[in-house]
């Protein structure tokens, strides 16, 4: 008499909000859960996310992409992402906002299966407040892991948070006399902080072409070319 063999299927449990996973486990029970439209790893734990406002989130995401979306199409090697998953570091996979990397001989790759790995150059995290996990966890994170530049949007507080990493330490850039804030790592990508928070998108990219016309974007545009 012959038995008949079954496979036994393997129980992945869903993610939930708390859980302490490592990068791997976060990726197996993510990969399973295809409802979930945002899920994240920070600092060994997992943080999913709720349904979004549009003038808390949706509007100000928006603007963010339009302004960094105008930078990639006039600068050669750069590249932009939405909410794309990065591998950072075995207790941390972030999907942030948006992110800008320097494709050629950057910080990050482009893995096998289409993920980035590495420390993009530029993250920015649209945030509610100072009390947000942006500004602490992540921060962290991104700090440890020498995501360069980290732009930090608190709409409840009506703020712009810029930080540069120096020294191992993120100090926050300054606007100039114009209002004007300039990427120390992008050179040409200029953000008129106070167009941005009063909605006058016109003007956040007026500023831009100025900074983008500027003979530092430039030479910075040839530097990172990838057709060299």
């Amino acid at each position: 008499m012959t038995q008949s063999i079954t496979k036994s299927t393997v129980n992945i449990p869903p993610l939930e909000n708390g859980d302490r996973l490592t990068r791997l486990e976060f990726e197996t029970r993510y990969q399973q859960m295809t409802h979930v439209k945002k899920a994240e790893l920070i600092e060994g734990i997992v943080y999913m996310g709720s349904p979004l406002r549009i003038n808390k989130h949706g509007n100000p995401h928006g603007r963010i992409m339009t302004w960094l979306g105008t930078y990639e199409a006039y600068t050669n090697g750069v590249q932009i992402g939405d909410n794309c998953t990065v591998r950072l570091d075995p207790e941390n996979e972030p999907q942030p906002d948006a992110l800008l990397r320097i494709e050629k001989d950057g910080q990050s790759i482009i893995t096998e299966d289409g993920y980035v790995e590495g420390a993009p150059e530029l993250i920015v995290e649209i945030a509610a407040s100072t009390v947000s996990i942006d500004l602490h966890d992540k921060l962290k994170a991104y700090r440890r892991n020498q995501v360069q530049e980290y732009l930090v949007w608190r709409v409840d507080d009506n703020e712009i948070d810029w930080f540069r990493l120096k020294e191992e330490k993120y100090i926050k850039l300054q606007a100039d006399e114009n209002g004007i804030i300039k990427s120390e790592i992008y050179q040409g990508l200029w953000l008129d902080t106070n167009a941005l928070l009063n909605g006058n998108l016109a003007r956040v990219l007026e500023c831009l072409k100025q900074g983008i016309e500027t003979s530092e974007h430039m030479k910075f545009d040839k530097k990172i070319s990838i057709d060299d």
